[in-house]
């Protein structure tokens, strides 16, 4: 055992012992002892992009905080059979550092392992990638991961890319900037669990942050992986501001058949985290887990489980 696994094994000792208003109230305590400046900075973002509840000081409205004791209370095994799971010690570190941030507001931990070598999804220790590649973007936005992939492998190095988009206006620039790279099938859809129509929610923040559901409009055509490409996966990435999950659902006979490298974000809510892990595991036995995070040590996100 090392120091790692033993401040892992302390925190979700501590965390057992208490109950959920116990939780809530020490994370609380955590909150209030940081800067002024950087509460505010924290509210803002949590109620811009609306994922992980609000949190607003001078309403008392800390429903963030709620939902992060919940999770906590309800999963902490959860998150200790994913850090069993997890193939390397950086892994490991980074969901200690995930929820030590969570719990005490540390920033510390979190500075320590957040990702500055290699580009989102593309860790080149971890990801290896040949000129047989059929690669699933979803959430392809104006084709910034397809970019990156080609800065990183080559423009050789892969034989067909599909990217799915569910914004117009974004979904034209997604063309206009991969207009020039050979066999990319750019797809104005959304991806899920079922064939269905859902609504399109704009964020006021970022079109990157739009989000979809049930509601009179239906503008968007949902599909699934496993109906609408025949072709053998290689390679999954999906953002898709908490649709992963379902997407995954939906893409359950190519994982089987196929068994494609996943690179999934799992912060888009407080669950993905271990339970996309545990499904892909409930799949398959073969896959090796890695977690990965690129944004500010003042809250993790933009993190990405591997499964390889």
């Amino acid at each position: 055992m090392n120091v790692i696994d033993r401040e892992f094994q302390e925190l979700v000792s501590e965390i057992k012992e208490l109950s959920k208003m116990e939780i809530y109230y020490r994370i609380r305590k955590s909150f209030d002892a940081i800067p002024e400046e950087t509460k505010m900075s924290c509210s803002n973002f949590f109620n811009q992009f609306g994922y992980w509840g609000r949190l607003d000081v001078f309403s008392s409205n800390y429903e963030e905080i709620e939902l992060k004791a919940e999770a906590l209370y309800e999963h902490i095994d959860d998150f200790a059979w994913l850090y069993d799971q997890l193939g390397d010690y950086r892994s490991k570190r980074t969901l200690y550092a995930i929820l030590n941030n969570w719990y005490r507001y540390d920033f510390d931990t979190t500075s320590q392992t957040r990702e500055y070598l290699y580009d989102d999804y593309f860790d080149l220790d971890l990801v290896s990638c040949d000129s047989n590649e059929v690669i699933v973007d979803l959430g392809a936005y104006t084709g910034d991961t397809v970019v990156s992939y080609l800065h990183n492998y080559g423009e050789d190095c892969y034989k067909k890319i599909y990217c799915y988009e569910i914004t117009p206006a974004v979904f034209e620039l997604l063309q206009e900037n991969l207009k020039n790279y050979a066999n990319i099938d750019c797809r104005l859809l959304g991806v899920g669990d079922q064939e269905e129509q859902l609504s399109l929610i704009s964020n006021e923040v970022s079109a990157s942050a739009n989000t979809l559901r049930k509601d009179l409009c239906n503008d968007v055509i949902m599909t699934t992986l496993d109906v609408d490409i025949d072709d053998a996966i290689t390679l999954i990435k999906a953002d898709i501001e908490g649709f992963e999950y379902k997407a995954l659902q939906g893409a359950r006979n190519h994982i089987l058949k196929d068994h494609p490298k996943l690179l999934i974000s799992v912060y888009h809510n407080n669950e993905d985290l271990w339970r996309i892990p545990k499904m892909i595991r409930e799949l398959s036995s073969d896959y090796r887990f890695y977690l990965r995070y690129r944004s500010s040590p003042i809250y993790p996100t933009e993190i990405t489980f591997l499964a390889i």
